[in-house]
């Protein structure tokens, strides 16, 4: 069985001493789709940095796609990140190109042919919903759409996982709900999906696996899990 993820014996500790993540053990099935969940300071914001290698673990090992995430070489590094998409709450477009530059640019940043940014963009456009949009400017549009052009710049290198940290975190109930059905279609095409999330009624009623974090450690792992915390505020 091929893991997309594995986490064997992880801890993180901040230089101000901080313990963000105390001995994480999980692996994830390429085609998963998997909820992060927790309250504020449980250690999902630095779960998603190790994975991305925003940050290394101080302990334990991390294996993504085949790449040990603790012993890349620089010349590696890049080849992790394109294997990965990666989706934000707060869009991080860039407001001096229009849309179909800002997915453009995902794709020049990794030096692919013209001819293959003339098919794949606009591929990756329909898929979103924003074939309409292309020539419009970030600012021109709402931010259920900004979030989609995010999400079409994270798929547009066909990478086999996608990280969402907080990607409904600035929207509204109805357009959040219409972005997590777009990437559980994302995911049932094939990749694999990671959502960290405080969205406690998205989790509830996906029924996907939730990995459930409080104080650095793994509380839950459960399929078709809920999401377990009262506050509507943590």
């Amino acid at each position: 069985m091929f893991f997309l993820i594995l986490f064997r014996n992880v801890s993180k500790v901040y230089d101000n001493g901080t313990k963000a993540l105390e001995n994480i053990n999980f692996f994830i099935d390429k085609g998963e789709f998997v909820f992060i969940v927790g309250p504020s300071g449980a250690g999902k914001s630095t779960l998603t940095k190790l994975m991305m290698r925003e940050e290394e673990p101080t302990e334990g090992e991390i294996i993504i796609n085949g790449f040990n995430v603790g012993k890349l070489t620089r010349k590696q590094f890049p080849y992790l990140r394109r294997s990965m998409g990666v989706v934000f709450q707060d869009f991080r477009l860039l407001p001096n190109k229009n849309v179909y530059d800002n997915v453009a640019f995902a794709m020049q940043i990794v030096e692919a042919s013209p001819k293959e940014i003339r098919r794949q963009v606009p591929f990756v456009l329909a898929l979103v919903g924003l074939s309409s949009k292309a020539k419009r400017y970030p600012h021109e549009l709402s931010g259920g759409e900004q979030q989609r052009v995010s999400l079409a710049r994270a798929l547009v290198n066909n990478p086999p996982l996608l990280l969402a940290d907080e990607p409904t975190g600035n929207l509204d109930p109805d357009t959040a709900a219409d972005i997590v059905r777009l990437i559980n279609e994302i995911n049932k095409r094939g990749t694999t999906v990671v959502m960290a999330t405080h969205a406690k009624e998205i989790v509830n009623t996906m029924k996907k696996r939730v990995i459930a974090l409080e104080n650095g450690n793994i509380v839950r792992d459960e399929e078709k899990g809920v999401y377990g915390y009262e506050s509507e505020n943590i």
